[in-house]
């Protein structure tokens, strides 16, 4: 525990019990008596009202009637703080629960179970569940992992990577990492990642780059502009995935959306997820591809 953490614990300690010895704090924090005399200089001369009554009976304590002043931040500012501690502890992020409570107590503000955080699709078993707090530990602990990753062309690969920092962009969680197989930075989508494990291997390399804005980088230089037209019915794919200046609404009830998007595997796929919501496709050579992919599709359930 650093000393300015054990400081602030000192303080809540003493708010909380009202009078504590000074063996009782340095067991608790298994530093010495001394170290706890020092502390107590030290909170005094930041105008903290401590003290220490000898004899029986005695022992640390706060001025009668002082309580934690919070006046330096605002309210908003108190509240905030309290949303991110909530926010982080629904990710079972280690000790936030009772960093939780000793900032509410400290602020004097109640806190209520007004948010929860669920970082698996719906349906999910106990093991995708755990795998953010797996890949979490991996990156705090700084360990490599291993998995298999399926790529948006439908390839399937084993690899080792060190990872540096989980990533929420476009309703979806990335990993980005040092991929020791392919000798390069990488970002991975968490849902296309199987059979993930934590090895031995501690982590050796530092991030160079940004490796989120060179993914970007990369989808914007393969990107082509097409348009789509998807029926009235669709409406709740629109706009759960375009942002709405890309959107127009026409007046038989239907959306056009006019974006920048990569050629490849993954685009097909993804409009055809539209099945019968999608009525135009520009240009036309991503619609001869989705006419090609019908075709393919259709050819396979004839040998069936």
């Amino acid at each position: 525990m650093t000393t300015i953490s054990r400081h602030f614990e000192i303080i809540y300690l003493l708010l909380d019990k009202k009078v504590i010895t000074a063996k009782e704090l340095a067991d608790h924090f298994e530093v010495s008596a001394r170290t706890i005399y020092r502390d107590m200089d030290v909170l005094s001369g930041a105008g903290i009202p401590i003290y220490a009554n000898k004899g029986r009976g005695g022992g640390i304590s706060l001025l009668e009637g002082y309580s934690f002043n919070a006046s330096m931040l605002t309210n908003d500012e108190q509240e905030d703080i309290l949303v991110g501690l909530q926010t982080l502890a629904v990710t079972n992020f280690p000790e936030t629960d009772l960093i939780l409570k000793k900032v509410a107590r400290l602020f004097k503000k109640e806190t209520g179970n007004w948010i929860d955080v669920d970082f698996s699709p719906w349906g999910s078993g106990e093991k995708k569940k755990q795998l953010f707090t797996l890949l979490r530990n991996a990156i705090i602990q700084r360990f490599a992992i291993q998995f298999r990753y399926y790529n948006s062309q439908g390839e399937q690969t084993l690899r080792e990577v060190e990872p540096f920092q989980l990533l929420f962009k476009e309703n979806a969680w990335y990993l980005s990492g040092y991929c020791l197989w392919r000798k390069d930075y990488r970002i991975f989508k968490i849902s296309r990642m199987s059979q993930v494990s934590v090895s031995d291997q501690t982590v050796t390399m530092k991030p160079t780059t940004d490796p989120l804005k060179e993914a970007e980088i990369q989808a914007g230089e393969s990107a082509i502009p097409i348009k789509i037209k998807v029926s009235s019915q669709g409406a709740y794919r629109i706009y759960d995935e375009f942002d709405e200046h890309l959107i127009s609404k026409n007046a038989d009830g239907s959306f056009t959306v006019a974006t920048n998007l990569p050629i490849g595997t993954w685009l097909d796929s993804y409009l055809l997820s539209f099945g019968t919501l999608l009525e135009e496709v520009h240009p036309v050579l991503l619609r001869e591809r989705l006419m090609k992919k019908l075709d393919e599709m259709k050819s396979n359930l004839e040998k069936n």
